[in-house]
């Protein structure tokens, strides 16, 4: 999570505390359908996240002056991708 950013409250509309308060009667239960085992073999186990690039990035150290840095972000939002890209293009061992 970005340090800068305040979590957001009371965004999902829900009364979460009549929720919360909520006791489960049986007669909730007996709404249920019956877990059978054609049903256990429809399931799917979905992992979240991003799928695993086929080219993922390295993290490094990389000291630049000041000033190139200020240069590159004033270009605005995405500079660190323009500056990959602008890198990829240079011939190796310039």
């Amino acid at each position: 999570m970005n340090g800068n950013k305040r979590a957001s409250r009371g965004s999902s509309k829900s009364d979460l505390a009549r929720v919360d308060a909520h006791v489960i009667r049986g007669a909730e239960y007996r709404e249920l359908p019956e877990l059978t085992e054609a049903m256990l073999a429809r399931a799917t186990v979905n992992k979240g996240g991003r799928p695993r690039a086929s080219n993922p990035r390295v993290l490094i150290s990389l000291r630049l002056p000041a000033d190139v840095i200020a240069r590159w972000k004033a270009t605005g939002p995405g500079w660190q991708t323009r500056m990959a890209k602008r890198l990829s293009k240079a011939p190796a061992g310039t």
